[in-house]
């Protein structure tokens, strides 16, 4: 999904400076903007005017950006980008486990910002059920669990299809470490990061190394 005049997006900033910079940045790829510089406006304009995603700085002067996101999850399944100066992995690790899509770190460039919300709005424009994706060289028949890449079928043992399956399912969103061994190993896997790095490394040998991007300490997504 490309950007529309339809395609609104709330933007949440205490920055003056960083906000027009957001607005000319959004509104030159096409976006309709809602500002916001604090949680209760952005809370309230996003009940009034209902956006297709959020991007969301993580600090503002009455609340902070997870708790903001946190709010808008309860209801809402709009993607979610948090936007701070802050890189520590705890910060990212956090603002993804309360629904974010995705954390993109200040200073940013224009067009990595986009590239992130696009990609998200694509994740929320496709169909959980999608049965297959085309990725490159790389085809994925989720229905009949058949990998090809170029054009060959690769044969991933349940477990990499299943981590696979996860990650294309949330295409574009980074998932955390946490979240991928719940989901694919279940609850009792929560902290085995060593397991996931080893999947993961078995399976980019499988399906080419550019098929699962990383985010160091945090997660992995599928582009």
């Amino acid at each position: 999904m490309t950007a529309t005049p339809t395609s609104r997006v709330l933007v949440v900033d205490d920055e003056h400076q960083i906000l027009r910079a957001l607005r000319v940045i959004l509104r030159e790829a096409g976006f309709d903007v809602v500002q916001a510089a604090t949680a209760e406006e952005a809370l309230d304009r996003a009940a009034v005017r209902p956006p297709q995603a959020a991007i969301v700085d993580l600090v503002l002067p009455d609340g902070d950006g997870i708790e903001v996101t946190r709010r808008l999850r309860e209801w809402s399944e709009m993607p979610i980008l948090v936007l701070s100066a802050i890189g520590e992995e705890e910060e990212k690790v956090r603002a993804l486990e309360a629904g974010a899509d995705d954390y993109v770190t200040k200073p940013f460039g224009s067009r990595e910002l986009i590239a992130r919300l696009q990609a998200a709005l694509r994740r929320a424009g496709a169909g959980a059920d999608e049965p297959a994706v085309v990725s490159g060289d790389l085809e994925i028949d989720l229905a009949g669990r058949i990998v090809r890449v170029a054009g060959k079928e690769t044969h991933l043992t349940p477990i990499e299809f299943s981590l696979l399956r996860t990650l294309v399912r949330n295409r574009g969103r980074l998932l955390t470490h946490r979240r991928l061994l719940t989901e694919v190993w279940g609850p009792e896997y929560a902290d085995d990061v060593a397991i996931l790095r080893a999947h993961v490394a078995n399976l980019r040998r499988k399906i080419g190394a550019e098929a699962v991007r990383t985010d160091p300490g945090v997660g992995y997504r599928f582009p």
